[in-house]
């Protein structure tokens, strides 16, 4: 049966670059939220400081919640051997910081399409890395992660296998008991896709999810695949909502889902415009599930 998490998307800036929000303020606030846990991301300031790590679980458990994922972006797709060999081993430092904080499933992502790679050079490149992190994982108990992602904040070129024919060639490229797929259905909008296509596609192998939704602010779907199709830089017909008012279709991507057996992690990843609108979106995924999952409590 599916469980709910929340992301701060909110307060990404507050907690990762300038410090005006305590990682604990957020542990609090979500504390309030009908969820049973709290996504992680690597790049929040004080998880700088191991020592941290049990603290922030602790603390998060005593609102009765988990730390079931963690949210990091390797960069694997590097033509030099000595940086991507520095990406293995910061994907396994994030493999043990999912293990400390109690999680079971820790995101990877393909890397930059720097313009010089070929198709098969990038999957392979990719693929090549994440086979030398699966064994780590597999020693700790956790699961990798391969988000279809747009692009990293820190990033100069987008996702490698943001589109979805990458992507999919890419997933079938791993297989192993510890390596599976978190599906974003507002990413693939970025892309240009659909994003029921690619989940029919892929839906067997995902095992986490993040729950977003998007709104046009002008112009049709038509337009946005004209002009957005791959472009750098976020969708200039796209903004980020509340969810279940937007373009997702969440009966179709629920009932594939339901479909394929799924009872793994889903996550909000929006709230931007405050606490009230991540509540209201909680509540939508909350019925939803119960709809599709009717022993969820």
């Amino acid at each position: 049966m599916p469980k709910l998490a929340v992301f701060p998307k909110a307060f990404m800036s507050a907690l990762c670059k300038d410090g005006t929000m305590q990682v604990s303020d957020w542990i609090d606030l979500a504390g309030q939220l009908q969820v049973d846990g709290l996504e992680w991301y690597a790049g929040f300031l004080e998880m700088a400081d191991e020592g941290n790590w049990s603290k922030f679980r602790k603390q998060v458990e005593n609102h009765g919640q988990v730390i079931p994922m963690l949210c990091c972006s390797p960069d694997f797709t590097h033509p030099d051997a000595a940086f991507r060999e520095r990406e293995i081993q910061k994907q396994k430092h994030w493999i043990r910081m999912t293990s400390v904080l109690g999680g079971s499933y820790c995101r990877v992502l393909s890397g930059q399409k720097r313009p010089e790679l070929t198709l098969s050079q990038g999957v392979d490149l990719a693929a090549s890395c994440i086979h030398a992190c699966l064994p780590y994982a597999q020693e700790l108990g956790i699961t990798l992660i391969l988000e279809n992602h747009y692009k990293d904040d820190f990033w100069e070129f987008p996702e490698f296998a943001q589109k979805m024919e990458v992507f999919c060639q890419l997933v079938e490229q791993i297989n192993h008991p510890n390596f599976g797929v978190n599906y974003d259905p507002s990413n693939a909008f970025l892309a240009g896709e659909d994003p029921l296509e690619l989940l029919y596609r892929v839906s067997e192998r995902v095992v986490t999810m993040h729950a977003s939704d998007r709104y046009l602010i002008e112009g049709t779907i038509e337009d946005l695949r004209n002009e957005e199709n791959g472009a750098v830089g976020y969708a200039k017909r796209l903004r980020h909502g509340e969810i279940g008012k937007g373009l997702n279709d969440y009966e179709g991507i629920f009932k594939e889902l339901r479909r394929v057996g799924f009872d793994g992690w889903i996550s909000v990843e929006d709230g931007v415009d405050g606490m009230e609108q991540l509540e209201r979106s909680v509540s939508f995924l909350r019925k939803k599930i119960k709809e599709y999952w009717p022993s969820f409590t």
